[in-house]
């Protein structure tokens, strides 16, 4: 459970989400069911803060020509800044890795967010000195180059069994990886708040000796305006 912290008004959905955590947003996208929380990636060195961001896609797969291509997420790099989370898709593979250590100091440069792998990276050592967080499914040492290229980026992405779409939002901590849908993201945000506030006051509330089993009675929990109809 994330500490309370109150947005400005002129907060930015990213500057809400990243005063939240995965669990607030995976029980907000519970309550609209939405089902946007992949399973398996987590963080190759410890993050202790929560990565939240837009969602730039990058699509990775096996060489289809013996034509130059560019090396893999180079270009998403160069045009994603701090508000930016680039989100890799290589269908979970572990074989091979499709982020690395010259790919993560760019990143730096560039004051990205976070990356986050369906599949595999390398130089996590690197990313961690470097202060970058990346999210994968594994740490292989095995390069891309020769076996993988980039097939496509700013298109939408199946993520495990979730469609990511450019435009979406992604939240990603220690608990796991989350996506918000761009259309849902107001509600989704506005309504993990609530919980996130909700659930500072049941901790409140069993630090001054209430039952934990009143404190956790459903009836405690907020409820979304469809789930009240």
């Amino acid at each position: 459970m994330n500490e309370v912290r109150t947005p400005s008004p002129a907060a930015t959905l990213v500057e809400r989400l990243r005063a939240l955590d995965s669990c607030a947003v995976s029980d907000a996208l519970d309550a609209f069911g939405i089902s946007a929380v992949v399973l398996g990636p987590g963080p190759v060195w410890p993050v202790r803060h929560v990565v939240a961001g837009r969602v730039r896609t990058v699509t990775v797969g096996p060489r289809r020509s013996d034509k130059p291509a560019g090396h893999v997420a180079a270009a998403a790099v160069d045009l994603s800044g701090p508000e930016d989370v680039l989100v890799i898709a290589n269908e979970g593979r572990l074989d091979v890795s499709c982020w690395g250590g010259i790919l993560s100091r760019a990143a730096v440069a560039r004051g990205i967010a976070g990356v986050v792998v369906d599949g595999a990276c390398r130089d996590a050592s690197e990313s961690r000195d470097l202060g970058l967080p990346v999210f994968a499914r594994a740490v292989v040492p095995v390069s891309a180059r020769g076996r993988v290229v980039q097939h496509a980026m700013d298109e939408p992405i199946t993520f495990g069994e979730i469609t990511v779409r450019p435009g979406d939002y992604v939240v990603a901590d220690g608990n796991g990886v989350a996506f918000v849908p761009g259309p849902d993201a107001q509600r989704i945000v506005a309504f993990a708040e609530r919980i996130v506030a909700r659930e500072a006051a049941m901790a409140d509330a069993v630090a001054q000796g209430r039952p934990v089993a009143d404190v956790m009675h459903d009836s405690q929990f907020p409820a979304t305006e469809e789930s009240r109809s």
